[in-house]
């Protein structure tokens, strides 16, 4: 017993409660904060100056600091924690990028400027008591034993709470008691902040369907086809393999009157109520093919052929499920769940808002060009935009998609409250409803989620926490170091 208590009196010597937040949030800042900036690529204005052929502007070179302020006096000092406290400010720190025009393919301007601010998490590494000894916090007036992990807007402190969902991009086969499809498929699909989910269901007459957007019960033999894999043949050697199922002849049957890609799409398009031109129906039916059908295998047109093989291995599973009894997955267990930091829910909430502030962008840069006012790029960037909005989500918990309390006034009865509600984890579920199987607890959750600390009432089950040893890992992966291993393993790459 001795011997278990150093090891784990060493273990919390060297490691936080709070450790799986604070590396999330400077993740985030460090790679995807990077990221979400090139996503913005090329922003290219739909009205220009009439002299001017081609104009874009390019966002690049992101840099951030730690978190200071200009007093009045005009004086620029670093701002800790306590200080943000008793002065009611948010602890942020301004995110700086580096901004050009190009005019007909030459630089016309370049400059360095301020997007925006973020709020910093305490303890991490971008704010100033990383790395402090305990003598220099008891000097800045911090507790030493306070474990960091949370946010300070307006001087009050804000903890963002873990959210735990199912697994993105795995497909997962239900058998339903009630409804027209005795079996359905669903999916996650999820690139960044966006997550599209898509359905898979078989209708009394065979015909398998695939609802994604604004695309709902279309055939999912059409889908495929207007990906590009349009020989039955092939869609049947994909599908069946070493087995046979007269549901694909079916399938193939109901749309044989589809037989080119141009056939497929000119149908898809049709069933998706686009009411233009042929060509620009086409086209548009492409482009919605490309960004909301599974994007996290890319949104690219380079990318349909490997859309339209995973459609068919989606088919094969739904299949192996309803006509030959496949068990189902348990989504209960925790290799299908995620659970998302700190960082995640910050990356959700910038790449929405940076999209709006590039859209206010270019809406004032048109209005400028409209009106013969136009002279720098300068004056259409409004970083108090970007600041006001993350600012507002922190401080409402209100977040993009529709879910509240996010983000949470920290509970500071005690030092254990503070701690559990750091460790906090929340399902998505609505606590209204039953949901037994998810509210039990699951032999996955062992060393994981506590199996003691869960509230009363309709919440039992579905607001946890993480165990005090527990430890989240991130999916950083080599993707080549990954199919150098596969193709050792004897894995035939394509």
């Amino acid at each position: 017993m001795d011997n278990n208590l150093k090891i784990v009196k060493k273990y919390f010597q060297d490691k936080s409660f709070v450790e799986a937040n604070i590396r999330s949030f400077d993740r985030f800042i460090e790679k995807d904060m990077k990221e979400i900036i090139k996503e913005v690529g090329d922003i290219i204005p739909t009205i220009i100056p009439t002299d001017v052929e081609e104009f874009k502007i390019k966002v690049d070179n992101l840099l951030i600091t730690k978190p200071w302020l200009i007093e009045a006096d005009g004086a620029k000092i670093d701002v800790l924690p306590n200080e943000a406290r008793m002065r009611e400010l948010t602890y942020s720190s301004p995110i700086y990028v580096d901004v050009s025009s190009i005019i007909d393919g030459m630089q016309a301007e370049n400059f360095t400027t301020l997007l925006g601010k973020i709020p910093i998490m305490i303890k991490s590494k971008y704010c100033h008591l990383s790395g402090m000894k305990e003598e220099q916090l008891i000097e800045n007036g911090e507790d030493p034993k306070d474990p960091g992990g949370y946010f300070i807007l307006n001087g009050n402190e804000r903890v963002l709470v873990m959210i735990e969902d199912l697994a993105s991009n795995r497909f997962f086969v239900e058998k339903q008691s009630v409804g027209p499809s005795a079996y359905t498929g669903k999916l996650f699909s999820e690139r960044r902040s966006l997550r599209i989910p898509h359905l898979v269901e078989q209708m009394k007459g065979g015909i398998i369907y695939l609802s994604f957007t604004r695309f709902k019960r279309i055939p999912i033999i059409a889908v495929i086809k207007a990906l590009g894999l349009t020989k039955d043949q092939e869609i049947t050697r994909f599908i069946n393999e070493d087995r046979q199922y007269d549901d694909v002849f079916i399938n193939l049957y109901n749309l044989v009157d589809v037989k080119t890609q141009d056939d497929a799409l000119e149908y898809l398009s049709r069933q998706g109520g686009i009411t233009l031109p042929k060509e620009v129906r086409i086209e548009r039916t492409k482009d919605q093919l490309d960004r909301y059908l599974l994007p996290h295998l890319g949104v690219t047109p380079e990318a349909r052929i490997m859309k339209a093989y995973n459609l068919c291995k989606l088919v094969k599973k739904f299949l192996m499920v309803a006509r030959e009894g496949y068990s189902n997955e348990d989504k209960d267990h925790y290799i299908n769940k995620r659970i998302k930091l700190s960082g995640d829910l910050l990356g959700d909430l910038v790449t929405i808002n940076l999209r709006v502030l590039v859209n206010d962008m270019m809406y004032n840069f048109q209005r400028l060009v409209k009106r013969g006012k136009f002279q720098s790029i300068k004056i259409i960037i409004r970083e108090k935009l970007l600041t006001s909005r993350i600012k507002s989500a922190m401080a409402t918990g209100s977040w993009p998609g529709g879910r509240q309390g996010v983000s949470q006034n920290m509970e500071r009865t005690n030092f254990l409250s503070t701690n559990s509600h750091l460790q906090r984890v929340v399902s998505l579920l609505s606590t209204s409803q039953e949901n037994f199987e998810a509210r039990a607890l699951h032999c996955t959750h062992i060393g994981r989620l506590c199996p003691i600390e869960t509230p009363e009432g309709t919440p039992i089950g579905l607001r946890k926490n993480l165990a005090m040893l527990s430890s989240i890992t991130h999916e950083d992966y080599n993707e080549e170091a990954v199919k150098k291993v596969l193709a050792n393993l004897g894995v035939r790459l394509a």
